[in-house]
C-alpha cells in the first residue's frame, strides 16, 4: 500500500527518539541520566491536580466548545493580556490539546504552497517539519553563538522576499536558551509592519527567564493584528502530560483555526481545561520556585561543562537548556550524542536535531536534579578521556 507523498515531507522530534533509546538501556539494567527531554521533573502543583479531580466529579466529561471553555478562554485573555500589556478578548483565544496544534493550524491557515517561512535554525524541529509538510519553502535564519544565539536583524532583512508569508520567533529559545532583546523585536516589527507577513511568536518559555523581563512582539504598535502568540501550560506548571495549550490571534484567524480544530480533534478535554483555569487563577508560588531551582541548575551545568576540556558553554537567559559548543571534540555531534549515551550513560541531543546549523553543538536539558546533573558531568568528563 502506498502512502501520501506529503508524509515524506514530515519530520519528527528527536528528543522522543532519544528518550526511547535511553529507556531501552534502562530496561537492560543501565543507569541513564536523562538530559535529553524538555520536561520539568517537578510534579504538577497539587491545587491544579485537585481542580481536575473536582471537575471530573462535577461532570466535566463531555464535549466542550471547539475553541475552548469560555471560562478558560476569558481567564487566558485576562492573564495573557496583563502579562503582555495588550488588549485580549476571549474571541482572540483558541485552546488546544498542547501547544503544537497552534503551530500546525497557524501554518495551515496562513501559508500556501510555494510561500516562504523564515524560522530559527538551530530551532525547534517541528517548525521546519510543518513548513515542509504544507508545501512551503523553509528559510532558515542562523542563530549564532557570538550573538548569544539571537537573530542577526540585518541577515533577517536580506532573507525577506515577496514570497515571505511568515516569520517564526521563539524567545526564550529552544534549544539555546537565548532571548530576543526588545530592540531586536522592534527592528523586526519595523521590517514587517507594512508587509503581508504573519509572525508566529512561540512564547511557551516566557515564564522561565532569568535576566530581565519577558517582552512580546505583539505588544509593539501595529503588531498584535499580525501576530499569532503560542503558549501553554506544560513548562510553567509542569503539565507536559496534560496536553493543554492555546493561541492568541486576530479574531478572523481564530475562526479559521477553530474550523481546523473541528475537523481534527473536536475540542480539548473539558476537565483539563478546568485545571488550566486553576493554574492561572491560583497561587503562583510553585512556578516561581521552579524557576529559582532552574536558575541554580543552570549555573551548575554551565560551570561544570566549561570545566570539561572540549566544551564551551554560554550561560542562557531563559528556558532550561544549554547549548555548548563541542566542535573541538574529534567526532560529529551525532557520534558524540551516541558516545555519551552508550559510554557515559548520559542522554543528550545532537545540535543537528534542531537543524543543520546545530552541528558542533549539543543540547542538554537541565530539567533534572542538581545531583543528576553533577553525576552526568562526572561521567562525561571521564568518558571523554577515552577519545583524547
Amino acid at each position: 500500500m502506498r502512502f501520501a507523498r506529503r508524509m515524506g515531507r514530515l519530520g519528527t522530534e528527536t528528543a522522543f527518539e532519544m528518550l526511547a533509546k535511553a529507556k531501552a538501556l534502562e530496561d537492560q539494567g543501565r543507569d541513564i541520566v536523562h538530559l535529553e527531554i524538555g520536561e520539568p521533573d517537578f510534579d504538577t502543583p497539587v491545587h491544579i491536580v485537585e481542580a481536575a479531580i473536582r471537575a471530573l466529579r462535577q461532570g466535566f466529561t463531555h464535549y466542550g466548545p471547539a475553541p475552548g471553555l469560555p471560562i478558560l478562554r476569558q481567564t487566558i485573555a485576562e492573564v495573557a493580556g496583563r502579562q503582555r500589556n495588550i488588549p485580549v478578548a476571549m474571541e482572540n483565544v483558541v485552546v488546544t490539546p498542547g501547544a503544537k496544534p497552534i503551530m500546525f493550524f497557524g501554518i495551515l491557515a496562513c501559508v500556501d504552497e510555494g510561500d516562504e517561512v523564515i524560522y530559527p535554525n538551530p530551532g525547534f524541529p517541528i517548525y521546519e517539519s510543518l513548513i515542509n509538510f504544507v508545501g512551503a519553502k523553509p528559510v532558515p535564519i542562523r542563530l549564532r553563538e557570538e550573538r548569544d544565539f539571537s537573530f542577526d536583524v540585518g541577515e533577517l532583512e536580506h532573507l525577506i522576499t515577496d514570497k515571505t508569508k511568515m516569520i517564526i520567533l521563539n524567545s526564550p529559545h529552544n534549544p539555546t536558551g537565548g532571548v530576543l532583546s526588545r530592540s531586536d523585536l522592534e527592528a523586526i516589527a519595523e521590517m514587517v509592519r507594512e508587509r503581508d507577513i504573519w509572525i508566529l511568536s512561540d512564547e511557551i518559555y516566557k515564564d522561565i527567564i532569568y535576566d530581565g523581563e519577558f517582552f512580546s512582539i505583539a505588544s509593539l504598535p501595529g503588531m498584535q493584528e499580525k501576530t499569532i502568540i503560542l503558549d501553554g501550560f506544560s513548562k510553567t506548571y509542569a503539565m507536559t502530560g496534560w496536553r493543554l495549550g492555546y493561541g492568541i490571534m486576530p479574531v478572523p484567524l481564530a475562526e479559521k483555526v477553530t474550523k481546523l480544530l473541528v475537523n481534527s480533534h473536536s475540542c480539548t478535554a473539558t476537565f483539563i481545561q478546568m485545571a488550566g483555569v486553576e493554574a492561572l487563577r491560583g497561587p503562583q508560588d510553585e512556578p516561581k520556585r521552579m524557576v529559582a531551582e532552574f536558575r541554580r541548575r543552570r549555573d551548575v551545568i554551565v560551570d561544570g561543562l566549561n570545566r570539561i576540556e572540549g566544551f564551551r558553554c554560554l550561560r542562557p537567559r531563559g528556558a532550561f537548556y544549554v547549548f555548548p559548543n563541542v566542535s573541538s571534540i574529534p567526532m560529529s555531534t551525532r557520534e558524540l550524542e551516541r558516545f555519551l549515551l552508550y559510554e557515559a550513560g548520559v542522554a543528550t541531543l545532537s545540535g543537528t536535531a534542531f537543524g543543520k546549523h546545530g552541528e558542533g553543538y549539543l543540547r542538554f536539558s537541565y530539567a533534572n536534579s542538581v545531583e543528576n546533573i553533577q553525576k552526568a558531568l562526572e561521567r562525561i568528563e571521564e568518558a571523554l578521556k577515552k577519545v583524547r
